[in-house]
């Protein structure tokens, strides 16, 4: 219980999703219309962390849908949010990639981060 309280007034947070700046993420999130409630997913790539070891932390997703730009801010502590899943880890050399607004089509791409592979041969 201490523990507890000490890291609420910390403002520090463990667990919940391990993203970083240029992953490609699904976020599924849980709409509710009428009175049903259904989980939608959104899949974009992360732009901007703002705070991620905080309670109050959020992250932006972007995603071109129908030519049209569309940003979603998320809580990382939201109950909206149901699970976010890392669909691949992009290489990115800055902090905030605002600058993707601009770019369109190819340009707008994020090479994938790869594990190493092994050396064969050496010993």
């Amino acid at each position: 219980m201490a523990t507890d309280l000490r890291q609420l007034v910390d403002g520090g947070r463990e667990g919940g999703p391990q993203v970083e700046v240029g992953d490609t993420v699904r976020v599924y999130v849980r709409v509710i219309e009428g009175g049903k409630e259904r989980v939608q997913a959104y899949e974009g790539i992360v732009i901007a962390l703002h705070r991620p070891d905080r309670l109050d932390g959020t992250f932006t997703v972007r995603r071109v849908t129908h030519n049209v730009g569309v940003e979603r801010t998320f809580l990382f502590a939201s109950p909206r949010i149901d699970r976010v899943e890392v669909v691949r880890h992009g290489v990115v050399r800055r902090a905030k990639l605002y600058y993707l607004r601009k770019l369109t089509g190819r340009a707008a791409r994020i090479r994938e981060r790869r594990p190493p592979r092994p050396q064969a041969g050496r010993s």
